[in-house]
């Protein structure tokens, strides 16, 4: 496992470029239409949000007849514009109207720096997780220019244990603050990047990711079929539009 971290602790152009690598995407044929499906009384759909046995969070109706899947990085820009113009319509027209179900992978395709923030995203369960995350990527033109050194700071760090690497990401990038400002003591944030459990965990669901022929973020999946080269939410809307949302 130490010697997966390792490896995962560098920051390979190939894998900087599988980030947001590809096109529109190929979508399947037009389906017929998918019905709303209302929410338990006095709620809607954002608020039913678990953890995944694949690793991830799924929100939305459980038994959503589209279930849309996204591997993705939070340090990774494609995954922050498809965020940024797509998780907004995704939920208030797809997600609460029980068509869709969206659960978000974590892929960590940027290796040490890419824990820091998902380590913190997972920190504080599930009902925070969705607005951690759509929050983490609208903060990405603030944290992205910290990456500028990525490679020097890296190795200033080799031979650190990896929740000591984690850390010092996490105090260069900011995000130790930025989750303090949404309720999560600093306290709670150093134990979660020290988490050794939860840190196999990720270098596991990235494993299963890769097994399930993942290479770059993000990677959507639809009904369990991947959406090849689709990246941008005019894509992704049309793959759920042909499936009948």
């Amino acid at each position: 496992m130490m010697k997966r971290i390792a490896i995962l602790s560098l920051i390979p152009a190939a894998l900087l470029a599988a980030c947001g690598s590809g096109g529109d995407g190929n979508v399947a044929a037009p389906a017929n239409s998918v019905a709303a499906v209302s929410a338990p009384a006095g709620q809607d759909w954002t608020q039913t949000v678990a953890a995944t046995p694949e690793g991830g969070y799924v929100m939305g109706n459980p038994d959503a007849p589209l279930k849309l899947v996204e591997y993705g990085s939070r340090l990774c820009p494609t995954c922050g514009a498809f965020a940024n113009t797509g998780m907004r319509p995704l939920i208030d027209n797809y997600v609460k109207a029980g068509k869709v179900s969206y659960e978000f992978r974590e892929f960590l395709v940027h290796g040490a720096p890419d824990f820091a923030p998902a380590l913190i995203g997972r920190c504080a369960g599930a009902q925070p997780f969705f607005p951690m995350l759509e929050q983490m990527f609208a903060e990405q033109p603030q944290v992205l220019p910290r990456m500028e050194d990525a490679g020097a700071f890296q190795q200033q760090l080799q031979g650190q244990p990896p929740a000591k690497i984690f850390t010092a990401w996490a105090e260069k990038l900011g995000f130790i603050d930025f989750a303090k400002q949404r309720g999560l003591t600093e306290a709670q944030v150093r134990a979660c990047l020290s988490d050794q459990k939860q840190i196999d965990a990720l270098v596991k669901y990235m494993d299963a990711g890769s097994n399930a022929g993942v290479t770059g973020t993000p990677t959507f999946f639809l009904n369990g079929q991947k959406l090849d080269n689709a990246v941008t939410w005019q894509a992704v809307e049309g793959a759920l539009k042909n499936a009948g949302a």
